[in-house]
C-alpha cells in the first residue's frame, strides 16, 4: 500500500505550542503596552495639571480679569488693541511671561498659555468654517510657545480640535477639569493637553493650557516592548521547551511505540508484542494500549474461530451442493420425459430461492393410461422445507402408484404426516390424475394456487373453486375432489406461489393479471416455451430485486389419442 507523507506528532505539537506562545506573549506585550501607556498618559497629564496649577497661582484676580477683558475688547474692537499692546508692553505682563517660559522649559514643554474660549461658537460647531480654518473659538491671552516664531499675541484666536468641544464645555460649566485625556497628533506631533480652569467669584473665567509633547511616552513605549518581549519570550520559550518534553514523554513516545506496535502486528503475521504493557501513563493513552494489546488478541481468537468456521461453512456448503443436486434429481428435469408418447406434451421447471427448496413438481404414470401430475410448496424455505418436500413426493407418488384416488392420496399422505411433525410444516399440493385415453381427469386442490386452463382456440384462465385445506395441517380431513374433462388441444399451467408473489424493489406483487398476460402472449407455445415467456415476464418486473421465493411451474398440452 502506497502511503502518503506524514508530519510527525512531534511535529505537529511544536507548530501547535509555538504559535500558542507567539499568540499569547503578543497578548501579553499588547496588554502590557496599553496599561503601560494609559498609566504614562496618566502621569503627563497630571504633571500638566500640576504645572497648569503653579502658573494660575501666579496671577492675581485682578489680572486675569483685566487680562481678560482686554483680550475679548481686542478681539472685538481693533480700536482697543492699544490697551492689549500696552498691557503687553508692561513689566508685570513681561514678568509672567517669563516665569511662563522658564516654566515651560523646566518641564520641556511645548506650550503654557493663559486662554478663554469663545463659548457661543464653541458651543455651534461650523464644518464649513472649520475646513476654511476660520472656526478659532479659542482666545489667547498669554503665550509662551517654545518656538518664539509661532508665540501668538493677546486677543489672538487659534482653533481646537471638535472632538474637544465637549469636554471643555463641561469644564467650563463645573469648574472642574476634565477627566479625559486631551491627546491630538498635529503640526506639532503628538501632545497631551492639560486644560484647568480658573474660576473667579464662582464662575469659570479663564483656563490654563500645559501642552506636554509625547515623544518621551513613544520612546519609553518603545522600551517597554523591547523589555518585555525579552522577558516574555524568555519564559515563553522556556515554558515551551517543558511542555514539548513533557508532551514527548508522556503523549509521543507512548502514540509513536502503539504505531509501532500496531504495524508490527500487522506486517508480523498478528504476532502480539508485550511492549504495549510498558506503557504505564495513567491515562487514556495507557488505556488505548491496553485496549490495542486486548483487540490483537481477540483478533487472533477471531481468525482462528473465522478459520474454524470458514472451514466449517464450507463443508456445508458442499453438503448443500450434493443436496441441491439430490433435489434436482429427484424431480423429472429430461425431456422430452415421455418421447414415445405423442398424446400430450409436458415440462416443468423450478428456480429454488436458496441453496435447496421447499417447492417440488412430479409426473408419472400409474398405469399405460393414466398420468399424475403434481404441483406443491412446503411451508418455510431451505434444509427443513426441503426435507419435508422429500417426505412428501415420496409419499405421494407411492400412494398414487398404488392406484388410489388423488383425494385418497392426500388423505393417506396428510395422516402420515401429521405424525411427528413437531416442526408443524405443512404442504399445498395440487393432484391431479388423466386418463390420456379420454381427457378425463380427477384433481384435489390442497390450499394451493387456482391452476390455469386454456381451451383449444381460447386464451389462459383461472379455473377458480373452493380448495382444501393444506396437508400436514389438520389430522382426518377428507379432501374434495373434483372431475375435468380435457379435449385435445387444451392446455394446463399449474404453478406455486413464487410467480405471482413475485415481488420488485418497490415491494408490488406481480399477481395473477400480469401471468395470465405473460401466458396469452403466445396462445400456441409449447409447454417450454409457455415456462420460459413466464419466467421472462416475472424477471423483467422484479428487475433487480432480490427472489423471495421458490420459483415453479409446469405446462401441461393434451393432444388425445387421435393425434397419434
Amino acid at each position: 500500500m502506497k502511503h502518503k507523507k506524514m508530519v510527525k506528532l512531534r511535529t505537529k505539537f511544536f507548530l501547535i505550542l509555538t504559535c500558542v506562545v507567539v499568540l499569547i506573549t503578543s497578548s501579553m506585550v499588547f496588554v502590557g503596552v496599553m496599561i503601560y501607556k494609559d498609566a504614562i498618559i496618566k502621569r503627563y497629564n497630571e504633571m500638566g495639571y500640576q504645572t497648569a496649577d503653579a502658573v494660575s497661582r501666579y496671577f492675581t484676580e485682578d489680572e486675569l480679569m483685566a487680562y481678560k477683558k482686554a483680550a475679548v475688547e481686542h478681539l472685538q474692537s481693533n480700536a482697543d488693541r492699544n490697551r492689549a499692546n500696552f498691557i503687553m508692553q508692561s513689566d508685570r505682563y513681561k514678568e509672567l511671561q517669563s516665569l511662563l517660559d522658564n516654566m515651560r522649559d523646566s518641564m520641556g514643554a511645548n506650550d503654557i498659555n493663559l486662554c478663554t474660549f469663545d463659548f457661543d461658537m464653541l458651543m455651534n460647531y461650523d464644518a464649513e468654517l472649520d475646513a476654511k480654518n476660520q472656526w478659532n473659538p479659542l482666545i489667547y491671552i498669554m503665550d509662551s510657545y517654545y518656538n518664539p516664531d509661532y508665540q501668538l499675541s493677546m486677543g489672538d484666536c487659534g482653533p481646537i480640535f471638535p472632538e474637544f468641544s465637549e469636554d471643555i464645555i463641561q469644564s467650563y460649566l463645573t469648574g472642574v477639569h476634565s477627566s479625559n485625556y486631551f491627546q491630538a497628533s498635529g503640526s506639532f506631533g503628538y501632545t497631551t493637553t492639560a486644560l484647568l480652569p480658573i474660576t473667579i467669584e464662582g464662575k469659570t473665567q479663564l483656563f490654563v493650557a500645559v501642552e506636554i509633547p509625547m515623544s518621551t511616552l513613544c520612546s519609553d513605549i518603545l522600551s517597554f516592548i523591547l523589555k518585555i518581549s525579552c522577558v516574555s519570550g524568555a519564559a515563553a520559550l522556556f515554558l515551551l521547551i517543558a511542555v514539548l518534553l513533557f508532551l514527548d514523554k508522556t503523549v509521543v513516545s507512548p502514540i509513536k511505540l502503539l504505531s509501532n506496535e500496531a504495524l508490527s502486528f500487522v506486517s508480523n503475521d498478528n504476532v502480539v508484542s508485550d511492549k504495549l504493557g510498558f506503557i504505564k501513563t495513567r491515562d487514556e493513552i495507557q488505556t488505548l494500549s491496553e485496549s490495542l494489546l486486548t483487540l490483537e488478541q481477540e483478533i487472533n481468537t477471531y481468525i482462528e474461530n473465522l478459520t474454524a468456521v470458514t472451514a466449517e461453512k464450507e463443508r456445508i456448503g458442499a453438503e448443500l451442493n450434493v443436496a441441491t443436486k439430490i433435489q434436482a434429481d429427484m424431480l423429472p428435469r429430461i425431456f422430452p420425459s415421455f418421447s414415445d408418447r405423442k398424446d400430450f406434451d409436458i415440462f416443468a421447471s423450478m428456480q429454488p430461492a436458496k441453496e435447496v427448496g421447499g417447492d417440488f413438481y412430479d409426473f408419472f404414470f400409474v398405469d399405460e393410461d393414466h398420468l399424475a401430475m403434481v404441483m406443491a410448496d412446503v411451508s418455510g424455505k431451505g434444509v427443513p422445507a426441503a426435507l419435508f418436500m422429500v417426505i412428501a413426493k415420496t409419499l405421494i407418488k407411492n400412494r398414487a402408484q398404488m392406484g388410489d384416488s388423488p383425494s385418497q392420496v392426500l388423505r393417506n399422505v396428510n395422516e402420515q404426516l401429521c405424525e411427528g411433525n413437531e416442526a408443524e410444516l405443512f404442504v399445498t399440493v395440487w393432484l391431479a390424475i388423466i386418463d390420456l385415453k379420454t381427457g378425463k381427469g380427477k384433481s384435489v386442490n390442497a390450499g394451493h394456487e387456482h391452476p390455469v386452463i386454456c381451451r383449444k382456440g381460447g386464451r389462459y384462465e383461472l379455473v377458480e373453486y373452493r380448495h382444501s385445506p393444506a396437508v400436514a395441517t389438520i389430522e382426518g380431513i377428507r379432501f374434495k375432489e373434483r372431475e375435468f374433462e380435457l379435449e385435445p388441444g387444451d392446455r394446463l399451467f399449474v404453478y406455486t406461489d413464487g410467480v405471482p408473489e413475485a415481488t420488485n424493489a418497490d415491494n408490488v406483487l406481480y399477481g395473477s393479471d400480469r401471468m395470465l398476460e405473460a401466458l396469452n402472449q403466445d396462445l400456441e407455445a409449447e409447454p417450454e416455451q409457455l415456462l420460459l415467456n413466464v419466467k421472462h415476464s416475472v424477471d423483467e418486473f422484479v428487475g433487480d430485486a432480490p427472489q423471495f421465493d421458490d420459483l415453479t411451474m409446469m405446462g401441461f398440452t393434451y393432444f388425445g389419442r387421435e393425434e397419434q
